[in-house]
């Protein structure tokens, strides 16, 4: 088996996003460090804090960092076997970085959190994503600039992340559903990753990425800044920084995965989405998200069956 782990962008927070780390010891170390970012423990956050609180851009991305780092801990307490890959999505990649051992937890989720801030203090107040399937990437380009929008992510399977300011984003999914699209609509994120509405915050985060410590990956770690494995991260760092206002493309990442001999996937979560675009663009490779078992030994037990 060549496994390669998933790592999720904000969007699919929940309640019960941790429920089957709560008496994990192994992951009780990366939610000591979360909840030193945080300022709360991050199963009570998730349990008492209001929906849109759930939902915020800080929030959000220090959760799903979080979820990552604790369920790599929880599966592999002695680390992933060495041919492991690991790639992530959006903020995902943050967490790559972490689970690839670049970062201690506490300093992943403090890059995480400089991240967040920064993305807030460069976007506007009004700033959101959607998301387009089914229509032509030329098309989707086309409707990006009648609405003064941009394409933040390239999906498998005509899917399209797309930013820019609310307004201009509703009016593109009206848009691009009158004109066939299978499925458009707003996603709960309130910034424009991977836009150039994000130029400001590029400085200041390769800025602090400096400041931190990196070891050499212990993981096998793809970058969506080029769908290539990370050597020197040192080298890599300013590509992490860019990303912030630059498109990601994913489906690049997902057919490089499969190049390089991925035979099974799991995506770490929050969420399935990218487990099911990934067995949608690899049908011959066994493909399970976190999110499908109910219990971590359940994963082991699908992990070992290959």
């Amino acid at each position: 088996m060549t496994l390669a782990l998933l790592c999720s962008g904000q969007g699919h927070q929940s309640r019960e996003m941790f429920r089957l780390l709560a008496a994990e010891p192994e992951a009780q170390l990366i939610f000591e460090a979360a909840t030193a970012v945080l300022g709360t423990h991050p199963t009570d956050f998730c349990r008492t804090a209001p929906e849109a609180a759930l939902h915020a851009n800080r929030e959000g991305q220090i959760l799903c960092v979080t979820r990552a780092l604790a369920i790599a801990r929880a599966l592999f307490p002695a680390g992933a076997p060495g041919e492991t890959m690991v790639a992530g999505y959006s903020v995902g990649e943050m967490a790559a970085w972490g689970v690839a051992g670049i970062w201690s937890p506490m300093d992943t989720l403090r890059l995480v959190d400089q991240r967040a801030r920064e993305m807030d203090a460069a976007g506007g107040p009004d700033d959101g994503l959607g998301y387009v399937r089914g229509l032509p990437m030329v098309a989707v380009q086309e409707l990006a600039d009648r609405f003064g929008c941009a394409i933040a992510i390239v999906n498998p399977d005509l899917l399209f992340i797309l930013g820019g300011a609310r307004q201009s984003i509703d009016a593109l999914c009206t848009a691009a559903l009158e004109e066939g699209a299978a499925r458009a609509a707003p996603m709960p994120v309130h910034v424009a990753s991977h836009t150039r509405r994000l130029a400001g915050a590029v400085a200041p985060f390769d800025t602090a990425l400096a400041s931190a410590v990196m070891s050499r990956p212990a993981l096998h770690l793809m970058t969506a800044t080029s769908a290539t494995l990370v050597v020197d991260p040192e080298r890599a760092r300013s590509g992490l920084a860019r990303q912030l206002a630059e498109r990601i493309d994913w489906a690049s990442v997902i057919e490089a995965l499969a190049e390089r001999g991925a035979t099974t996937i799991l995506e770490l979560g929050p969420g399935r989405a990218l487990a099911e675009m990934a067995g949608l663009a690899l049908p011959g490779v066994r493909v399970r998200a976190v999110d499908d078992f109910h219990s971590l030994t359940g994963i082991k037990a699908w992990l070992a069956a290959d």
